[in-house]
């Protein structure tokens, strides 16, 4: 009868083969941190991009409000609304335009 052999492979073998997967597994390990470091940080770019783009486009009306404020016809608006006139001008004020109007169309509504 011929001699059983077992059907594990020999120490030196077995030895090699988990020196392998130990190998692979320390390497995927000192891999795991940078890769996840290099995810968040171009998550975060992204995240960053978006908010440049539209602070851009924020200064870009302001920009626009500001030119259209700074006009001559803006400024000579604003400063009929505080109530200053230009030289040679007489300034009129009227009382009681609410109930004026408010009288104005209680007329109109009756009327017809």
């Amino acid at each position: 009868m011929a001699p059983i052999r077992s059907r594990r492979p020999p120490l030196v073998t077995l030895l090699r083969r988990w020196s392998v997967v130990a190998v692979v597994l320390i390497v995927g390990y000192l891999y795991y941190h940078p890769l996840r470091t290099y995810l968040a940080t171009r998550h975060e770019l992204g995240a960053e991009r978006s908010e440049v783009g539209q602070l851009a486009e924020q200064k870009r009306e302001l920009e626009r409000r500001l030119q259209a404020a700074t006009s001559l016809d803006a400024l000579a608006k604003e400063a009929r609304e505080l109530g200053l006139v230009k030289p040679g001008e007489q300034l009129y004020i009227v009382k009681g335009i609410k109930a004026w109007r408010a009288r104005a169309a209680s007329i109109a509504r009756s009327g017809k």
